[in-house]
């Protein structure tokens, strides 16, 4: 165990177990429970509570005569609580040749009503090849990400800003042309805006395969990037920072970002596997370990930490289950644990989905990605929380 590990207690909702959890120092943690001998384990969430028991599948409406796709990204509607998100167009997939929004021109982004599923807005046809992420600021503005280009070079590799009724306001990158300079953006993961309506776009998904320290030269030299990237307000390249590699302030694929109370930027910086912490001048604080190899995090109004894994395999981060692992936002440490279904896909690992939100009342949403989607048969689930 790490010499300099700190402790922490809670009290976890009706069972009122008290945990009292600390990471050694390769990163993993074993919480023992108060006067016993039992250890609930962070990598397989096997005797973490689970506080949103109530999984209620194909939750959400599609209009009549489509097809769900795939999706990555949720988040909740600061005006009024109800739930956003977005599928790709009936694609499968994360990208590349075959059905995307290019192609199969439908309106993408959705609002759903978060008590039924019933679509409350839908928009976005003729903007995207491959929306990726979603942040909906608090004026009521929606952004998305398109992380992929279409063939003929004239879409994609942006972020996209639109009112709450649909209307394109703004664009970042230049269309269809990757790249990592201030005017390109080169496979855009997510965005976010901070209170001084700053923008910070997550960008650079290829990263994350890249398993040697001579694959990533070989990413960097090829101009592929994983950074994050600062904007002001109206749109003007301010700073960045990151690249591909596996040192703080380094990324292999800057999947999802959110900010907690004090303001600080959270990076999933999902292949190695970890939350970093950042002030918003793009200067390391802290990081996270215990949450898995994770797409994507949400941070509720009392500081606790939901971040989704949906990649852990055996081949990628053996052993780790898939799920959404709980914690407080001041400890690496876990107190809730929603668990993948098992499937013959991942028989080690079970799966879930990529993208996720919370309502007010706890409630989680889950955003089906590629992996996912088939075994949950639509685009978006919902775990409702448990009785108290």
């Amino acid at each position: 165990m790490s010499s300099s590990c700190a402790s922490a207690i809670t009290l976890f909702t009706v069972t009122a177990v008290v945990f009292v959890g600390c990471a050694d120092s390769s990163g993993t943690a074993n919480m023992a429970v108060a006067g016993g001998n039992y250890y609930p384990n962070a990598i397989t969430g096997e005797g973490i509570p689970n506080p949103n028991p109530n999984r209620i599948g194909s939750w959400a409406s599609l209009p009549e005569g489509r097809e769900w796709g795939s999706t990555a990204g949720m988040d909740t509607d600061p005006t009024d609580g109800h739930v956003w998100g977005y599928e790709r167009c009936a694609a499968g997939s994360a990208g590349g040749p075959g059905v995307n929004c290019d192609n199969n021109p439908v309106d993408p982004i959705f609002k759903f009503d978060r008590n039924t599923g019933e679509v409350l807005a839908n928009f976005g046809v003729g903007v995207f090849v491959t929306p990726h992420g979603i942040y909906v600021n608090d004026d009521g503005t929606v952004w998305a990400t398109d992380f992929a280009g279409n063939a003929e070079g004239t879409k994609g590799h942006q972020v996209h800003k639109f009112s709450p009724d649909g209307e394109l306001l703004m664009s970042l990158g230049t269309a269809g042309q990757p790249g990592n300079d201030p005017a390109h953006l080169n496979q855009p993961n997510d965005v976010i805006v901070a209170p001084d309506g700053s923008i910070f776009v997550a960008d650079g998904h290829s990263g994350q395969n890249m398993t040697t320290a001579q694959q990533m030269a070989e990413g960097r030299a090829a101009g592929l990037t994983g950074r994050i990237v600062k904007y002001s307000a109206d749109g003007e390249y301010l700073m960045e920072w990151g690249e591909i590699g596996t040192e703080h302030s380094q990324f292999r694929t800057p999947h999802a970002l959110e900010f907690d109370s004090q303001g600080r930027l959270w990076v999933a910086d999902r292949g190695n596997h970890r939350i970093e912490i950042y002030d918003q001048q793009g200067n390391y604080l802290e990081s996270r370990y215990l949450y898995g190899r994770i797409s994507d995090i949400f941070i509720t109004d009392d500081d606790m930490v939901y971040a989704i894994d949906s990649e852990s395999s055996e081949a990628r981060h053996i052993n780790w289950k898939n799920g959404v692992r709980i914690g407080p936002v001041d400890q690496d440490w876990l107190v809730g644990f929603i668990p993948p279904w098992e499937s013959a896909s991942r028989p080690q690992n079970g799966v879930t989905g990529e993208g996720i939100a919370v309502d007010a009342d706890g409630n989680v949403y889950v955003a089906e990605g590629p992996a996912s989607l088939a075994d949950a048969g639509s685009a978006f689930t919902k775990y409702e929380i448990g009785g108290m």
